[in-house]
């Protein structure tokens, strides 16, 4: 019995040891992990439900941008207000935001995309910021790209790092969770494993296969997004994709090359995720 006394408080001594040297380590890490914030405007709620994915998926603290006189939730009403904004050169008018970004060291900054950049209410709040030496990681929802935004919010913060941006289409935004934990696992802004994507292929000229495949994934766009000239191709466990270059003319008539990425879900259609412009 007393043996048996001496190994349970020798064991119970080493546990103690073990958890306090656990906690220890848990609380270091804790302490070293970088802080972050997501501060983001939704007119919609689109990009508000990113935003939240976000925060379930990370810890982050949250807060939005809001308007002192909130848009028309009408699509119509608010182009119509935001032409004339940009017109008059104005600035949409915004509520105090409390969070203070000088606390934090990754700020994930959301927004919808307007004419192909950042919503007017964020660029009002990046006209009372720097973001001096924080890592920016920007998240954005579109009806068809998002990354023209970011040569935009490069000029506007240019003493912040802009890391890479997650961006996902208003009309795939059910995709939303599973596409955020592969961006923030790959990204290292959480831990965890995701097997990683194969690469394309080789980019070849499109047959009638590939053309159809562009066109069920495109045509229902309510604007037309050019003729496929070439593809590349990769299948992973859930689906195939696509990469098209497509043909297409800007306004003065000169031809133009945008990037069209396409997936297809097993057993599901095609559907565009984002024109690269």
């Amino acid at each position: 019995m007393k043996k048996f006394l001496a190994m349970a408080l020798a064991a119970s001594t080493l546990t103690a040891c073990n958890t306090s040297s656990s906690n220890q380590t848990a609380s270091e890490e804790a302490a070293s992990a970088p802080k972050a914030l997501i501060l983001c405007y939704s007119q919609t709620g689109t990009t508000k439900t990113v935003a939240e994915e976000i925060q379930k998926q990370t810890g982050a603290d949250i807060e939005y941008i809001e308007c002192a006189e909130a848009y028309d939730g009408d699509f119509g009403a608010t182009i119509q207000r935001w032409q004339q904004e940009m017109k008059d050169g104005k600035l949409p008018e915004i509520k105090e935001v409390k969070a203070n970004p000088t606390n934090y060291d990754v700020i994930f900054l959301g927004y919808p995309i307007w004419g192909g950049n950042y919503a007017s209410p964020m660029a009002s709040y990046l006209k009372t910021q720097t973001l001096e030496g924080k890592k920016v990681v920007p998240f954005m929802t579109f009806g068809s790209g998002g990354n023209t935004s970011i040569s935009n919010l490069k000029a506007a913060l240019p003493k912040a790092e802009i890391a890479k941006y997650f961006g996902i289409r208003t009309a795939r935004i059910s995709a939303a969770p599973a596409e955020i934990k592969r961006f923030l696992i790959e990204q290292g802004y959480v831990k965890g494993e995701i097997a990683p994507l194969p690469a394309y292929s080789e980019m070849q000229a499109v047959s009638e296969a590939e053309a159809a495949v562009f066109n069920e994934a495109c045509s229902g766009y309510q604007f037309p997004l050019g003729t496929p000239a070439e593809f590349g191709m990769r299948k992973t466990e859930t689906s195939t994709d696509y990469v098209f270059k497509a043909k297409s003319q800007n306004p003065d008539g000169s031809e133009a090359t945008s990037t069209i990425y396409v997936t297809v879900a097993n057993g599901g259609k095609a559907e565009f995720t984002e024109v690269v412009r």
